[in-house]
Parts: structure tokens; sequence; C-alpha cells
């Protein structure tokens, strides 16, 4: 009698990164159950029960991407010398990891349309990952202008804002066909726009 269940020789990482790809090309909406269980090469099944839902294999995904994938791009912001190194060598090092061609063009969490295709419960999964980068990059800064590398003045919020929304407009153009040389371009250009002495009020609280 046939045994049910997952063949012998699965991987259970290697057809989780299989469904983070298609994921990650197709958005969850247009990625199908027969897609999944052709490009993890299981199925119905196994994948059901290695993995549950399909709701929860997008969850499982997202948990598996940010635990595997940003390191590779935000770990110069904590590694650098200096808030300006970190930010110029995490925007430099997006433009790197976001046209790999290892893996779909652009962010997998910036990309995600799931809130929008009606899906709460993902939607604010991803939600969550976009804010948590947004408050680790504002932390940065705070600590910047505490050791006095930016101005005391500086709205560090507003500052971090500005440059996630930059990185996320290169995720963006990366899908869209732009190269790590385009998006080098634009990371150099950003950091023009980084906060030079207290004169500077583009990112400082004016006061009353």
């Amino acid at each position: 009698m046939a045994v049910r269940g997952r063949p012998r020789s699965f991987d259970r990482e290697k057809a989780l990164i299989a469904a983070m790809c298609l994921f990650w090309q197709k958005g969850y909406t247009a990625t199908s159950m027969a897609d999944l269980y052709q490009a993890m090469g299981i199925n119905s099944p196994s994948l059901y029960a290695a993995y549950g839902s399909k709701e929860d294999l997008y969850q499982e995904v997202i948990n598996y991407y940010v635990r595997q994938m940003a390191p590779r791009i935000w770990s110069v912001l904590a590694s650098a010398s200096s808030a300006y190194e970190g930010v110029s060598g995490w925007l430099n090092q997006s433009a790197e990891v976001l046209t790999c061609k290892d893996y779909p063009p652009g962010c997998m969490v910036t990309l995600s349309t799931v809130a929008s295709e009606g899906n709460e419960r993902l939607g604010a999964c991803v939600k969550r990952c976009r804010l948590e980068g947004q408050q680790i990059l504002a932390d940065r800064l705070k600590r910047a202008v505490a050791e006095g590398e930016l101005p005391a003045a500086t709205d560090t919020g507003a500052l971090a804002q500005m440059y996630i929304s930059l990185q996320q407009g290169m995720s963006l153009q990366a899908r869209d066909g732009a190269s790590r040389e385009d998006l080098q371009k634009v990371a150099r250009l950003a950091m023009n726009l980084w906060p030079e002495n207290a004169q500077d009020r583009i990112f400082c609280s004016l006061k009353s």
C-alpha cells in the first residue's frame, strides 16, 4: 500500500526556497497551489503536512526571507563605523542584492501586495516587517545624533522614512529592470541629502 506524505528525499528548506521565489515573483494570489506543488516538487498531502495551508506557507516564507535574506542588506548598517557609512553601505548593498541574479529582482517584502489582495493577517505581517526596518534605521540615526555625528535638531524619524522610501523605490526599479549600476547611482545621489550641519534644515526640527 502506498504511504501518503512527504517523499523520503524531501528537503524542507529547499522546498521553502522554491515557494519563496514563486511568491516573490508572482505574488500571493496569483500563485496557485498547482504552481507550488510543481515548484516545490511535492504533492498536496506533503505540502499540507509540512507547512499547513497556503496562508501558513506564505507566513513561513516571509519569516524565512527576513531571517536569511534581509541580513544581506541590513548587516552593514550595524557594522559600519559611522551612521553615514552605514546608510551609504546599506543603500549600496541594496543595489547589489536587489539585482542579484540568483533570486527574483527587488525585495519580496517591499513588493508584496498581499494586504491589498484581501489577506489582513498576512498584510499585517508584511507591514510589520517594513516598519521594523524603518525603526532599525531610525534607531541608528538617533544614535548618530547622540554621538554628535548628526545635528541635535535632526528629525531622525523623517530622515529614516526618506531613506526607506528611496530604498523601496530602488526595489520597484529593480523589478522593472534597473541594473545594479543604475541603483548604485541612486544610492550615491541619496547621500547628498545627508544633514551636514546644524544649518541644514531639510531634516531638522524648526524651533519656535
